[in-house]
């Protein structure tokens, strides 16, 4: 091989480095240095890999290169003119890498997303008005001309948009002498964030969250803060504050949000406040932007940057804070590729940076609340909303003793109080966390169920689309008329509610409101997104039906009334965290509810009142809820009291997959502070042809549950052919 992994020999004369490079291995590569090029730890350099010029980073020096070596390596290709990777940065990669056991090339990825397009930016074209009409003057050219009659530089395609005409034109009249190109000059950097701008009057008890978040953002050492504030508090206004200071201070901040497509109200609350709009990160991004935003951040003329999880690992220039918003939000999970929690994540960063972190939400992890209740976490608390608004009341309906009519969904007390609030010019909201018009679809003739052919789910009716839908694999196919297994005709019938079903059935029972669905699987673009969202707050939309998405920190100014369809729907699904995540998710929806003006209600329709999560959302009482669930997971070592690992097997085939997974438990290092369960069959069992057995590892808290793992599966058969192991470390799914 041309590139060789690290060995130790005797050093050379000739100057080696080790380079990481962004693919799925775990080790570094040697290459030596040309004679004049200076590289040191950090710099990001172009080198050979197999047939193909690859980037780069320098990881160390090379001072102990086995010189049998010597004349099998290649040499570094080129420095790139850009700017190195901190060692703080570096120390992630690391750190993340051998705590997930993923590749430290896969970890550098995500350093890297811009790779391809680093560099100089390309140079823009313009075109400029110089010289006599030419002879032949069409109504195009006379367009055109009318356009750059200002002999001023236009961007050329901006030219050519304004007078309706093709390039062509505008080349046919730069080869007659009219008209001459030039470069346009790069465009000016947008306006430094002030912190000064728009400072908010801060009611008495917000001050004190205030002081707490600017003394936190001074200090400048590693500090974590829980900023635990119900809905409506200002949380976001308070920490700004922190923002505030640290730009002062010359510091860049990066704030996490969980669904940075859905931010279009937050980009408004932040120009507000500090009179330009923050840089924004996520995939959403045309790559030139994100090249452009990427090369920002490293040479630190980005002070403030809102992305989504996967902005933790931009190379910062100069990192003062980190804002982690919705601390609680599963979407913090990446659950491909390196199996990471941004959350966590981000805390490390901070540490590894010596720098402070704002965990910012109205419903905590258990893992935070904890972590505040034994004073690790700083506790800055926001208790009552902000202008003496009024937290929403909650009352269940229980469908045992008022169910709706026969094929309706909407319970005729919670259709009433809809009523009410479209009569008093209010919008009501009616959240179901189901996608689509129904879950299942089945024939009344002979009972066949629509299931996907290649995972272990049924499919979904997507009325709009008219398809049936896998959720899990994205395979999709037209709703038929006639029943593929019996031949019936029109026997088909949907089974159970989605929102599309239920915008189906609110029309019905309202038939002069204005609906509107907000669902993921109907956005088109974020630009769409925003805009409905803008609807939403301008009032010209009466109902909104919406799934969880409508629970991620939306402001609603005539939403007083939300209506939870299915309450139970979280809690039955085998997760240890259904509890946690069901009373999160409907204390952050109710939380939409009256935080202008009004007093917010929220409704409740459930078979189980009297399930400790139901009992804790309509007493408001949340420290019943948070005590429960601690005694739970400290009787049971559930994170945070002990620690959990999943082992995902899949295969083309049922026993392939089960025999691996049995071959990998047999060999699994005997330890008493370890359990290891399973191989089981994971609930879903089939996703994409490909047979899931899940084994669970769980040990204590404090015990190095990483290296366990690595030991492990260092003396375990390596997965061959089309059999796949993923090891997820703190897993959040368990389907």
């Amino acid at each position: 091989m041309d590139h060789t992994p690290r060995t130790s020999s005797q050093a050379t004369s000739t100057r080696m480095v080790d380079v990481l490079v962004p693919v799925a291995l775990d080790q570094t590569y040697s290459y030596r240095v040309p004679r004049g090029m200076e590289l040191k730890a950090g710099d990001l350099v172009g080198v050979p890999l197999g047939p193909r010029e690859v980037l780069a980073v320098v990881w160390a020096e090379n001072t102990n290169p086995d010189p049998r070596l010597h004349n099998r390596l290649k040499d570094v290709s080129e420095k790139l003119d850009i700017p190195p990777l901190k060692p703080e940065l570096r120390s992630v990669v690391d750190w993340v890498a051998n705590y997930t056991l993923s590749p430290r090339g896969m970890v550098l990825r995500m350093c890297l997303r811009m790779g391809e397009n680093l560099g100089p930016e390309r140079l823009r074209a313009g075109v400029r008005l110089i010289g006599d009409p030419p002879r032949r003057l069409t109504p195009a050219r006379r367009r055109l001309i009318e356009v750059l009659s200002d002999r001023l530089l236009h961007g050329k395609s901006e030219a050519a948009k304004e007078a309706g005409v093709s390039a062509g034109v505008i080349d046919g009249l730069v080869d007659e002498g009219t008209l001459v190109v030039e470069p346009l000059p790069p465009p000016p950097p947008p306006p430094a964030p002030d912190p000064a701008f728009g400072r908010p009057d801060f009611t008495p008890l917000q001050l004190s969250a205030v002081d707490a978040m600017r003394a936190l953002a001074a200090n400048g050492t590693f500090h974590v803060a829980l900023l635990d504030g119900v809905t409506g508090s200002g949380k976001t206004e308070v920490y700004f504050e922190a923002v505030a200071e640290a730009i002062r201070r010359g510091k860049q901040s990066l704030i996490l949000m969980p669904e940075i497509a859905l931010t279009g109200q937050f980009l408004d609350r932040f120009a507000q406040r500090f009179g330009v709009r923050p840089l924004e990160w996520h995939s959403e991004l045309t790559p030139r932007t994100r090249a452009r935003n990427w090369a920002a951040i490293s040479e630190g003329s980005a002070p403030v940057v809102v992305g989504a999880r996967s902005a933790l690992f931009l190379p910062y220039a100069n990192l003062g804070l980190i804002v982690v918003d919705e601390e609680h939000d599963q979407a913090y999970k990446q659950d491909d590729g390196v199996h990471y929690h941004a959350r966590d994540m981000a805390v490390v960063r901070a540490h590894i940076a010596k720098i402070p972190i704002v965990l910012a939400s109205a419903t905590p992890s258990v893992e935070s609340e904890v972590n505040a209740r034994k004073n690790r976490y700083q506790r800055i608390a926001l208790p009552s909303r902000f202008g003496g608004q009024h937290m929403p009341h909650i009352e269940a309906i229980d469908l045992r003793r008022e169910p709706p009519a026969r094929g309706r969904f909407i319970s005729p007390r919670l259709a009433g109080e809809i009523r009410t609030a479209i009569e008093r010019r209010e919008q009501a909201l009616l959240f179901l966390n189901r996608r689509g018009y129904a879950p299942l679809t089945l024939c009344r003739a002979c009972g066949h169920r629509f299931a996907c052919t290649i995972c272990d789910a049924w499919l979904v009716d997507h009325r709009f689309r008219q398809r049936l839908v896998c959720h899990h694999c994205g395979f999709s196919m037209p709703r038929p008329h006639i029943c593929p297994n019996c031949s019936a005709e029109e026997s088909l019938v949907a089974v159970g509610p989605g929102v599309e079903r239920l915008q189906e059935e609110a029309a019905a029972l309202f038939p002069e409101a204005r609906t509107m669905v907000l669902s993921s699987d109907l956005i088109t673009s974020i630009e769409t997104m925003r805009s409905e969202l803008a609807e939403i707050a301008e009032g010209r939309v009466d109902i909104i039906i919406g799934t969880q998405l409508v629970a991620k920190g939306h402001n609603f100014p005539r939403l007083n009334l939300v209506g939870v369809v299915d309450a139970d729907l979280g809690l039955s699904n085998g997760d240890p965290r259904a509890a946690e995540r069901t009373w999160q998710l409907l204390n952050q929806v109710i939380g939409r509810a009256g935080r202008e003006q009004g007093r917010g209600v929220g409704y409740l329709q459930t078979h189980q009142p009297d399930h400790p999560v139901m009992k804790a959302l309509i007493a408001c009482d949340r420290e019943a809820f948070y005590d429960s669930e601690i005694d739970l997971r400290e009787r049971t070592l559930y994170p945070p009291f002990g620690r959990l690992a999943s082992l995902i097997i899949s295969a083309g085939d049922r026993p392939s997959a089960e025999g691996f997974g049995r071959r990998l438990v047999a060999l699994a290092p005997r330890d008493e502070r370890v359990q290891v369960l399973g191989p089981a069959e994971a609930p879903l069992a089939v996703i994409k042809g490909r047979y899931r057995f899940r084994i669970l590892v769980k040990s204590a808290r404090g015990f190095d549950l990483s290296d366990y793992l690595r030991n492990w599966l260092a003396v375990s058969p390596k997965p061959k052919g089309n059999l796949k192991l993923e090891v997820d470390v703190d897993p959040q799914s368990f389907l």
